[in-house]
């Protein structure tokens, strides 16, 4: 079976057929695979069913995975292994949530521009999402190219975000929603972290914007100025060209590339109709500020 590479937009995205996601790899499959990711920044697989173990099997070729804490409301899960994210409106008895149940009320959050785990110190490298159960309407996930965006900002522009570090924080993206109702053990396990505003991108060599609706201001800068900046960044990173928008269909696994993409979901009627999908995240290497230090050193 040979792997076909299929672009989806001018930017980033490219559809991957001819693999069997839920088999074991050639080490050549897997690395046309990693070449695809490096230069498309997110890949479609489509026409894959795969269980929750075939998914760990897979994500585990491109690093460890985080494990998914309850950020709200009851820590009973629906999913039995922790490498697994919920992101569904299914409650733990696999019912759709009532519309006040905290968890439901978090997942919104999803719906803002961010990338996974930009508020952990060690953020992710990339993350995989497979649809079980889609709704009939409305669900996509667009994803923004943050390496293009940065190649069309003015030279000067460049020169004067470079080395700019910013504050990132779960509180921050949720707080823009008006949810404030973390459970304890999130709020001491996830203080605000520092990530570099423009790094290099390991996998291509591009320099990219690293931005999120978790990002709250540039530190050693006033609040409110760094926020206005951030802003400013995100809504010109997102604009169409440089935005894919994937239409799900049930067996899809998705593919992105968190230091160098924003995504988020489109809205649904969540509170009626059934939405099942399971996210595995992979961890990077390094925080961006230490990995900075060492390159320097």
């Amino acid at each position: 079976m040979e792997i076909r590479i299929r672009p989806l937009h001018p930017q980033l995205g490219a559809e991957v057929t001819g693999v069997d996601l839920a088999a074991p790899l050639s080490p050549e499959a897997f690395a046309a695979i990693e070449r695809a990711f490096n230069r498309h920044a997110v890949l479609v697989f489509p026409g894959q069913p795969l269980g929750d173990e075939q998914q760990i099997a897979f994500s585990l070729l491109f690093g460890p995975l985080e494990t998914s804490p309850e950020y709200a409301g009851s820590k009973k899960s629906r999913l039995s292994r922790p490498e697994i994210a919920d992101i569904s409106n299914l409650d733990p008895d696999g019912r759709v949530m009532a519309a006040e149940d905290l968890r439901l009320l978090f997942n919104r959050g999803n719906q803002l521009w961010h990338t996974d785990s930009s508020f952990k110190y060690v953020p992710a490298r990339c993350s995989l999402l497979s649809a079980r159960e889609i709704p009939p309407s409305g669900g996509e996930t667009e994803f923004a190219d943050l390496r293009a965006a940065y190649d069309a900002l003015p030279e000067e522009r460049k020169r004067a975000l470079d080395g700019l570090v910013v504050e990132h924080s779960i509180f921050r993206s949720r707080a823009q929603i008006g949810f404030t109702e973390f459970n304890d053990e999130i709020r001491r396990a996830l203080p605000p972290v520092p990530q570099l505003l423009v790094r290099r991108h390991p996998g291509s060599g591009r320099k990219t914007l690293y931005l999120a609706s978790h990002a709250s201001h540039v530190i050693g800068w006033p609040v409110e100025q760094g926020r206005a900046l951030i802003e400013d960044l995100i809504a010109f990173a997102t604009e169409p060209r440089f935005v894919y928008q994937h239409r799900w269909s049930v067996g899809d696994l998705v593919l992105w590339d968190d230091r160098c993409t924003m995504h988020r979901g489109r809205p649904y009627d969540d509170t009626r109709h059934r939405r099942d999908m399971h996210r595995t995240t992979v961890s990077d290497e390094l925080n961006s500020v230490e990995r900075e230090r060492r390159t320097a050193a």
